[in-house]
């Protein structure tokens, strides 16, 4: 199973990183929100490996039209709100109409992985978390663990429920935690000394 599919043009790479894992047999392109950094691939690596994709039904008509829809814009997130037009010039995603349409509890059983969605909003409507064996959390852009960890602030559909989505996640309380950007986990207790307010 695939978490996000990056940005647009990103396909081979993430084929060159299955074959050194020595794995062609992809099940499922699971998009945690619709936005060109997490989606743009997602059209090409369906047509190449045949793997349907996935995303929370509130973001798929976004992806279907091949949209990021950065709504409220705080800090950083003005530049690239006024450079939006020139990214998704280069960087502007293929459209991508989703296979499957996720809801909240939805079970990922049938393609082999012990998961479950969660639907956590804010960031976009239809952003969600993927639970995986109850312990190893993956939250998209809800917190990114880029230099330094830190819960969304740059973006969100709506900022009250960016919080309300990070206290939910805390009361589950995962072992390690995947951001939507980042090279490396955070570790549960990492996670819960993040708190809650973006």
């Amino acid at each position: 199973m695939l978490v996000d599919a990056g940005s647009r043009r990103n396909e081979g790479k993430i084929l060159r990183r299955m074959q050194a894992l020595g794995r062609d047999d992809l099940k499922l392109i699971f998009i945690t929100h619709a936005h060109l950094d997490h989606y743009g691939s997602a059209a090409a690596l369906r047509r190449l490996t045949g793997a349907p994709i996935a995303i929370h039904r509130a973001d798929a008509d976004a992806m279907a039209r091949g949209e990021t829809r950065l709504g409220s814009v705080r800090g950083w997130g003005r530049l690239v709100r006024a450079m939006m037009p020139l990214v998704e010039s280069y960087l502007g995603p293929e459209p991508a109409p989703a296979d499957i349409l996720l809801e909240e509890g939805d079970s990922l059983e049938a393609y082999g992985l012990d998961a479950v969605v969660l639907h956590t909003p804010g960031h976009t409507p239809g952003s969600t978390s993927l639970l995986v064996e109850g312990r190893i959390a993956f939250v998209g852009d809800l917190l990114s663990t880029a230099l330094r960890p830190y819960v969304q602030r740059y973006y969100a559909s709506d900022w009250s429920l960016v919080a309300e989505s990070m206290r939910r996640l805390m009361e589950l309380k995962p072992q390690w935690v995947y951001g939507g950007h980042g090279l490396r986990p955070l570790s549960g207790e990492g996670f819960r000394k993040l708190g809650v307010a973006p």
